[in-house]
């Protein structure tokens, strides 16, 4: 390991995080109104199903398989034991990357090819798409090329994200993986670290039940004139 590695994956996470507790607090203290997503829907609509919904879903099932083999590695390699199992469990994992990166480009689409959007699309909201982009393809790469990872996970990024966790950082357990790898981990770092900066603020102030409750139509009355 070199003084990169400890810089990228011994310090750079505690400072990934520090900035996200302090200006997570400071943005909702001192600018409570942007605690929303700022959604586009009103300005456009037609498409916007076919991005939010898959995004949604994949976005939330990949989340939840990496927690789910961070807090219970023993168990997931027992699941994996069983070759039927594991090759549910990959195939599950890669179809929620395509449905995540399905509904991320979609997303983009909107806003690249709609003036509308375009004119309210931040700075911000650009490295957001890209570092997005960047972690749910490299992790749908990961999943072709670099099979069994929901193995691998356990027996290696686990353990040291738990090391993290006990604040004895240990990077002897990245050693042997590969670098797209190593990309995908350091981009989730700064994903987390610019998180306060985005509108995925929204996550932390609303339930999400747009996933589930039917469709809201909304009516624009410009002009309109009350009769006497």
């Amino acid at each position: 390991m070199t003084y990169l590695d400890m810089l990228l994956f011994a310090v750079l996470p505690y400072a990934a995080f520090l900035v996200f507790f302090v200006m997570t607090i400071h943005r909702y203290r001192a600018e409570t109104f942007t605690y929303s997503s700022l959604s586009s829907q009103f300005l456009e609509n037609r498409e916007h199903f076919w991005g939010v919904v898959p995004l949604h879903y994949g976005i939330i099932t990949v989340i939840a398989g990496h927690l789910i083999a961070f807090l219970f590695p023993g168990e997931i390699l027992l699941w994996n034991s069983k070759p039927l199992r594991l090759a549910i469990l990959e195939v599950t994992a890669l179809i929620s990357g395509l449905l995540a990166l399905l509904g991320l480009l979609g997303s983009l689409g909107r806003r690249l090819k709609g003036p509308k959007l375009r004119r309210v699309t931040s700075i911000n909201d650009s490295v957001l798409y890209a570092l997005l982009v960047f972690q749910v393809a490299s992790g749908i790469y990961i999943a072709l090329f670099h099979r069994w990872g929901s193995s691998w996970f356990a027996a290696t990024a686990a353990p040291y994200l738990w090391s993290l966790l006990q604040f004895r950082p240990d990077i002897s357990f990245l050693g042997g993986l590969p670098t797209i790898v190593k990309l995908h981990i350091v981009n989730a770092y700064l994903l987390i670290g610019f998180f306060p900066f985005t509108r995925l603020v929204h996550i932390l102030v609303v339930p999400n039940p747009y996933l589930w409750r039917k469709p809201q139509v909304v009516r624009w009355s410009y002009g309109a004139r009350s009769r006497t």
